[in-house]
């Protein structure tokens, strides 16, 4: 796959460039909880702000359902742009995204500034993909960049109409560096992998991740599950499982998913021990036990001592490996152990080791392990949509088909 790129634009100089970011973070009293999203879009920034460009920014935040939600204006996240790239950057608080008012101040831009879009979503022309608003946007700028990965597997305006309406056109319409980056280090987990190919899958539900699971079962030498996803696929071959998280409805899903690695000799390896206790706080109670004879009384909320010293050992032998979602909830300290031990173990390997989704980006940072890795994915749902094979239309679009 090759994608149109920045070096395809041609001279950007005196150009408007709208430029599609994922400024999708979190927010803690009006202000940028995380701003990991943020810095990983100033490279580009930088290069285009550098090659004479003014720049017209567009991102979604939250879920504000095509209405005007005020606690989810683009404000905070404007501030702390402007505070990272050390320049000014106009915002404007809108009840609209795109109007007379904002092409205009869009159109007076010069080289080197930058504007911000109000959130993408306070339009409802955003999530069904409409044209007529691609067409309003459209109007913003003279070439168009898309550098938010973690948006490309949503077939919305921003992301699928416009940069066609751009090509369609004649004016240019590239990838970003940090979708280059993404599409080409995910690449790698695709065609020929170095094995070991091992996928380490973890998290809340296993509803979430069971086309992963079964597009994975194909691709890898060895499937590692933790996380409370595990309990789903213990209970169904008939484990007690006590408290835990469990979904009945998936137990024929996650045997036949069994089913088809034993036949294609695919290693599942599942937790053989975990932390349980009667509730997920700091001061209960909590011990280990067998992951498949956990008390009625209690739920697993770790993987134990022994599953991730086999988790570890298999991780060793790898060549490739893929990690998605915590082994636990290691937001709490009693139970960090075992996504903390795993992680630490793929941050020590030697195999090309990427993480995505953003749980595990969250514990990679917060254990200091981020060097340790040969990509950090900034796109959770984009990221396995990939993997998985599936086409993701802001990717398509901006293919060279040449």
């Amino acid at each position: 796959m090759t994608l149109r790129t920045l070096d395809d634009l041609g001279d950007v100089a005196d150009t408007r460039v709208f430029v599609r970011v994922d400024y999708n973070v979190p927010l803690d009293g009006g202000k940028v909880a995380d701003d990991s999203r943020i810095q990983a879009s100033l490279p580009t920034l930088r290069e285009l702000l550098s090659a004479g460009a003014s720049l017209v920014l567009a991102s979604h935040l939250g879920r504000p359902k095509g209405k005007v939600d005020e606690g989810a204006r683009m404000a905070p996240v404007a501030e702390r742009l402007a505070e990272l790239i050390g320049g000014a950057v106009g915002y404007e608080p809108t009840d609209v995204v795109v109007d007379d008012s904002v092409e205009r101040r869009c159109a007076e831009l010069r080289p080197g500034e930058i504007v911000m879009l109000e959130n993408l979503r306070f339009d409802p022309g955003e999530e069904a993909n409409d044209r007529g608003f691609a067409e309003r946007l459209a109007r913003l700028g003279e070439a168009y960049v898309d550098d938010a990965f973690g948006a490309v597997h949503r077939t919305h305006a921003s992301v699928a109409a416009l940069p066609s309406l751009f090509l369609e056109q004649g004016r240019p319409a590239a990838a970003g560096r940090l979708l280059q980056r993404e599409v080409e280090a995910l690449s790698k987990l695709l065609g020929e992998p170095a094995r070991p190919y091992v996928a380490v899958l973890g998290g809340a539900k296993v509803s979430d991740k069971l086309s992963t699971v079964e597009a994975l079962v194909g691709r890898v030498d060895a499937l590692l599950i933790g996380g409370a996803m595990a309990f789903t696929f213990i209970a169904a071959q008939g484990g007690e499982i006590g408290k835990s998280v469990v979904e009945p409805d998936r137990f024929d899903e996650v045997l036949a998913a069994r089913k088809r690695a034993d036949e294609r000799g695919i290693v599942i390896q599942l937790p053989e021990d975990a932390v349980a206790a009667p509730e997920p706080t700091l001061d209960a109670p909590r011990t280990t036990v067998p992951a498949s004879r956990i008390p009625r009384e209690l739920m697993g909320l770790d993987i134990g001592p022994r599953t991730v010293e086999e988790f570890a050992m298999t991780i060793a032998e790898a060549k490739t490996i893929l990690w998605n979602g915590p082994m636990g909830v290691f937001e709490l300290e009693p139970f960090s152990a075992g996504t903390r031990g795993v992680a630490t173990a793929i941050a020590g390997s030697s195999a090309y080791s990427v993480a995505g989704g953003g749980d595990s980006l969250l514990a990679v940072k917060r254990f200091g392990l981020g060097e340790g890795f040969d990509h950090l994915s900034t796109g959770g749902g984009a990221s396995l949509e990939f993997l998985e094979g599936r086409e993701l239309p802001g990717v398509k679009v901006l293919e060279d088909e040449g």
